[in-house]
This record gives structure tokens, C-alpha cells and sequence, in this order.
């Protein structure tokens, strides 16, 4: 299934979908190059378009591809991670413990983030926007655990809670982390043009 056709059925038909979804495989080096990726792009390159469109050039364009990259970075590492941790959790919650199928859930359910994240950058209304597009996910992500992880109903309330509030908290790392280094090293390498 083309990723434009997956994600089209994941935000429209999610009940529908997950059943499709909890009788494919995929690994997640698969999930990762062929649908994170190519959405996580989207909101990075409408971000750097946006920002420069709105700030009028004021920040630079060095400053916002470096934005664009520390969320792109953020959003592959946040995905990798969270499957991990989406999985290890899979025993606690009576779910399958299958890092394929956590590897879908967690990728699945990021699908309303990053469409949402395409329109981030427009004032109040993106902010709005976005907010929508995390309470999606986090429904999407409910609607999805029974089928993909094979979660009884009165565990799937917790175990999302938990997957979210894990995925929140490595993204604000990963993005604190590679933030604060890349824009140290810009600052570093742009002080070092500076003529003494």
C-alpha cells in the first residue's frame, strides 16, 4: 500500500485501517525509511518555509534548516526509541510483545502529527492545528492497540497514556539535546567569522 493511501485511510477510516494494518508485517527499518520519514519531512520544509515567510527573512535561513533538521532528527530518534519502549511495555499491558507491530502503532499513530505539523508555522491557527493533530494521534493510537498489539480493552487506556507521556519526554530530549549542540555549533562557527 502507497504511504499517500496509508496515511489517507489512517486519519479517515482508523478503525478499518488498524485491522488492515494487525495482519500485515513490517520491521521497523522499513516503517522508519518508507513512512516516517518522507512525513516527518513535511512539517520540517513547511516549517523553514513558513518561518522565513512570516519572519520576513529576520531569521536567518541557516537558523531555520537548523530548526527543520533538529525536529527531523527528533521525530526519527523519537520513533525508534518509543518502539523500544512501546514494546518492552507490551508484558505489562497483557500485549503482544511484537517490535514490528510496536513499530507500526507507534509510526501509525504519528500520522495525524506530522500532517497536522504541515501547517505549524501559520499564527494561532497553526498552534491550534497541531494540538488537534496530537489529540488525533493519541486516539489513533488507542483505536490501534487492540488490534496491533492484541491489548484487552481494559489495559489499552493506561498503555496509551503511558506510550504517549514516553514518547512527549524522549522527543523533548532528543530535541534539548540536538538542539542545544547544533545551535551551539552554529553560534561557535559563526563567532569564528567574526574578524578580530
Amino acid at each position: 500500500m502507497s504511504l499517500i493511501q496509508r496515511a489517507k485511510n489512517i486519519l479517515l477510516t482508523p478503525k478499518t485501517e488498524w485491522n488492515v494494518v494487525a495482519g500485515e508485517t513490517a520491521t521497523m527499518g522499513s516503517l522508519l525509511t518508507g513512512y516516517v520519514l518522507p512525513l516527518a519531512i513535511l512539517p520540517a520544509a513547511a516549517a523553514v518555509l513558513g518561518g522565513f515567510l512570516l519572519s520576513h527573512g529576520m531569521f536567518g535561513v541557516g537558523y531555520l534548516i537548523a530548526m527543520a533538521v533538529i525536529s527531523l532528527i527528533a521525530a526519527l530518534l523519537g520513533f525508534v526509541i518509543s518502539t523500544y519502549v512501546v514494546d518492552a511495555f507490551a508484558p505489562t499491558f497483557k500485549s503482544e510483545k511484537n517490535l514490528g507491530a510496536s513499530a507500526q502503532l507507534v509510526a501509525y499513530s504519528g500520522t495525524a502529527i506530522w500532517v497536522a505539523g504541515i501547517l505549524s508555522f501559520i499564527p494561532v491557527l497553526g498552534w491550534i492545528i497541531a494540538l488537534a493533530g496530537v489529540a488525533y494521534a493519541i486516539y489513533l493510537m488507542y483505536l490501534g492497540v487492540g488490534p496491533v498489539k492484541k491489548t484487552p480493552e481494559d489495559q489499552r487506556i493506561v498503555y496509551v497514556i503511558i506510550s504517549i507521556l514516553v514518547y512527549w519526554v524522549i522527543t523533548w530530549v532528543i530535541t534539548a539535546l540536538i538542539g542545544g549542540i547544533l545551535l551551539a555549533s552554529i553560534f561557535a562557527a559563526s563567532m569564528s567569522m567574526i574578524p578580530h
